[in-house]
């Protein structure tokens, strides 16, 4: 069998170690520190087509860490202590005198009962921290390609909307306070009718918003009032 023969015309020629050179042109995802490596994995078409959306998940190393602290020195110092008590020699004096000290209290005594009481808070604010996301300053944001997950934080969408007020005649001043599910706009105007300064800034935040691109855009309170009197 002969070797088909190859065009002769014009065309690119390939590039010696090209496959690898477009390996390596491929954007890399940068983790962010606050957020689990579970934020970042790519998502189904579902998402695409206007499903579900999750929150950012917190990898939350200061509470996982002083935890893990406290469990190993604690269970280190009490096999440590238990292997001396096998070993025929006498237990710490900590734990004689902790023996002791328990012997004498009684189960429904205030102080027994006030720290069995905050430990039990501490056992249900470490299951809080484990089932919930967390980063609740950081706002999803729509995922327009399966690979990609942006998230906005507040405070560049609160000034996004600010900037965005701030361009309406009439206003002088104005506060915006971002939260997950509402925007709460306080403006004050110097001049012009309050009702169309209030209808100028539904409008204008209303497409500020839409533009922001967040995957649950939140609802929309705006205030308006005149500035206060200077005295005399």
């Amino acid at each position: 069998m002969t070797e088909p023969e190859r065009p002769t015309g014009p065309g690119p020629e390939p590039v010696p170690g090209s496959e690898g050179s477009e390996r390596s042109a491929r954007p890399v995802l940068e983790l962010d520190q606050s957020a689990s490596a579970s934020a970042y994995d790519p998502v189904d078409g579902k998402a695409d087509d206007g499903g579900r959306i999750g929150r950012f998940w917190s990898v939350r190393r200061v509470p996982a860490a002083l935890l893990a602290l406290v469990v190993l020195g604690g269970a280190g110092l009490l096999l440590y202590d238990v292997a001396a008590v096998r070993a025929d020699r006498p237990a710490m004096r900590w734990r004689r005198a902790t023996a002791e000290y328990l012997a004498e209290w009684r189960l429904d005594e205030i102080a027994v009962l006030a720290a069995a009481g905050a430990v039990m808070l501490v056992g249900v604010w470490l299951v809080v921290l484990a089932v919930t996301p967390g980063l609740r300053s950081l706002l999803p944001m729509r995922r327009d390609r399966p690979h990609v997950r942006a998230g906005l934080h507040r405070e560049a969408a609160a000034l996004v909307l600010r900037d965005r007020a701030m361009e309406v005649s009439g206003v002088q001043t104005v506060r915006v306070r971002m939260r997950r599910s509402k925007a709460s706009v306080r403006a004050r105007a110097h001049f012009r009718d309050l009702d169309d300064v209030r209808a100028d800034l539904d409008a204008a935040l209303g497409v500020g918003l839409k533009e922001l691109g967040l995957a649950r855009p939140p609802a929309l309170a705006v205030y308006v009032g005149r500035p206060p009197a200077r005295k005399r």
